[in-house]
């Protein structure tokens, strides 16, 4: 065991791409080789575009520029522009080597002042609920009426779409509009134990079973669908459409080059490709995420539903969603799964990973921000075959306000360590990057905290994993994220599974989530 804390460092990991090709920054990677898997069947991307008439205008003149070169900014005086993270777009075939068509395949147009309208109904429930199903209502018949529908669809929101499509977003008393919901929520959930003599109040009661966030609600709406979506607002395709009286854009965005480097990588994947994926990985090797997500839908607040993440070193990602039950311990304020939900999500990811791989992996990390209970790892270790190598490890943000300094100008490399036992230690997984010659954060970086809680595996091993699971987002194009892709999204999986009733398959690509 470790006596005294000791700092180790970890070499950025590495990518893959086209050729077996390895470098650490996703733009230069795919500026100078393309995907990892060009060869694949994603030579053209076929997308559909839902939007107003204006946002379909703005999306065909921003869809112009994905085919061409966008250079990086000018610099200008104490600009950041010049600054090495800064790659130039050499268009979406020269980076992806796939053809990107301006004409969507299925466009369809939604009237901007029925939106305005539906957003102003005054419950807040109702008012998503009707927004979101101008959306979802066109979409659906489009693909069920064409042969070959679009791998994804843009949807492409007005602004105040994004203000008033929040849970915590309010309409002014002069604006709001009557809606036909007349039931209050309070009194929904009592209908559960109390239900009402001829069930015409269930009927109304239903808008309540639908989060009142139109991203989570959209996503969650087209999961049993299989529809893809990559959402975005009008005033990031066109920016120079929406000023402030004083000539300013109305909200800060970053340079087109970056912007198309995040949206074409998002698009790449959700049409069916892998940019890249981690280098020099152990064979035999899956990583699963815990996601807990609190049902507000249900009375009972220890209700709520799990899911795993299951993510491989390639970057393949799957959501398996598992039961709602009373996973909520109050008095702990922790998650935790009972012995035999435990042993069937466990055992529902191995059999997955064994029908992709022909055999169960060798080694299975369960990484999870909350600690493991002995009922729940026993159901874990009932799931899983006893050659599979199990391990849980504990990933949550440091709380104790540690800083970690170095000599110069610069904060702590991203990849030092801070290793407090052969078991636990402290991983800094943003700072200073020698590629981007910069620190890409606005204050001291803080580490995360690492520890093995059950199973055997050597602590740098499960260090460089993490650092390399903080690499395989493929919904933007950064050099790394803080958290782990196992930690970084589970919030947002829950969300998308709380957002809406769900039936059918409980297991679909991580790309439907995002």
């Amino acid at each position: 065991m470790i006596i005294s804390p000791t700092v180790s460092y970890f070499e950025e990991p590495l990518l893959e791409f086209k050729f077996g090709q390895k470098l650490v920054y996703p733009r230069d990677g795919l500026f100078l080789y393309g995907p990892v898997d060009e060869s694949s069947q994603t030579k053209q991307i076929r997308y559909g575009v839902i939007s107003t008439p204006a946002g379909l205008k703005h999306f065909k003149e921003w869809a112009k520029t994905m085919k061409g070169l966008i250079n990086t900014p000018t610099p200008g005086l104490r600009s950041r522009a010049n600054m090495p993270h800064h790659v130039p777009f050499p268009g979406f075939t020269e980076a992806f080597g796939a053809e990107w068509p301006i004409e969507p395949t299925i466009s369809r147009e939604v009237d901007p002042a029925e939106i305005s309208r539906v957003l102003r109904i005054g419950n807040r429930h109702e008012a998503v609920r009707t927004a979101v199903d101008l959306f979802v209502t066109p979409m659906l018949k489009a693909v069920n009426s064409n042969e070959s529908p679009p791998l994804f669809w843009f949807v492409v929101i007005p602004e105040e779409v994004f203000q008033l499509g929040r849970p915590l977003s309010s309409v002014p008393k002069g604006e709001r509009v009557a809606g036909s919901v007349l039931i209050t929520q309070a009194k929904a959930k009592m209908l559960k134990s109390q239900p009402s003599l001829f069930g015409t109040d269930e009927v109304e009661a239903e808008v309540y079973k639908f989060a009142p966030h139109f991203r989570r609600q959209l996503k969650a709406r087209l999961l049993e669908h299989r529809i893809v979506t990559q959402l975005v607002r009008e005033t990031t395709l066109a920016p120079k459409a929406f000023v402030k009286s004083t000539g300013q854009p109305l909200r800060p965005i970053e340079d087109p080059a970056t912007i198309v480097w995040k949206l074409g990588t998002g698009c790449y994947y959700k049409a069916g490709g892998r940019p890249w994926q981690l280098a020099n990985v152990r064979p035999g090797v899956c990583y699963v995420g815990l996601v807990y997500k609190k049902d507000d839908r249900v009375e009972d607040q220890s209700y709520s539903v799990c899911a795993a993440q299951m993510f491989l070193s390639n970057g393949e990602g799957i959501v398996f969603r598992g039961a709602l039950g009373p996973w909520y311990q109050t008095e702990k304020r922790e998650f935790h799964l009972n012995r035999q939900s435990a042993r069937d999500l466990i055992s529902t990811v191995v059999s997955e990973y064994t029908e992709s791989h022909g055999s169960p992996p060798q080694e299975l990390f369960i990484h999870a921000q909350a600690a493991f209970s002995d009922d729940e790892w026993a159901g874990f270790e009932d799931g899983c075959p006893d050659d599979v190598n199990l391990i849980g490890i504990q990933i949550t943000d440091a709380k104790d306000g540690l800083k970690l300094f170095r000599p110069g100008e610069y904060p702590v490399m991203r990849g030092m360590a801070l290793k407090l036992t052969e078991r636990q230690a402290y991983l800094w997984t943003a700072g200073y990057v020698p590629r981007l010659d910069t620190y890409m954060g606005p204050e001291t970086p803080n580490p995360i905290f690492v520890k093995i809680l059950r199973g055997e595996c050597p602590l740098d091993q499960v260090l460089k994993d993490i650092l390399g699971l903080t690499k395989i987002n493929f919904n933007s194009c950064l050099l790394s994220d803080r958290m782990p892709v196992t930690i970084k999204f589970a919030n947002a999986v829950g969300d998308v599974l709380t957002s809406a009733p769900h039936e059918g398959e409980p297991k679909l690509p991580f790309k439907y989530y995002i």
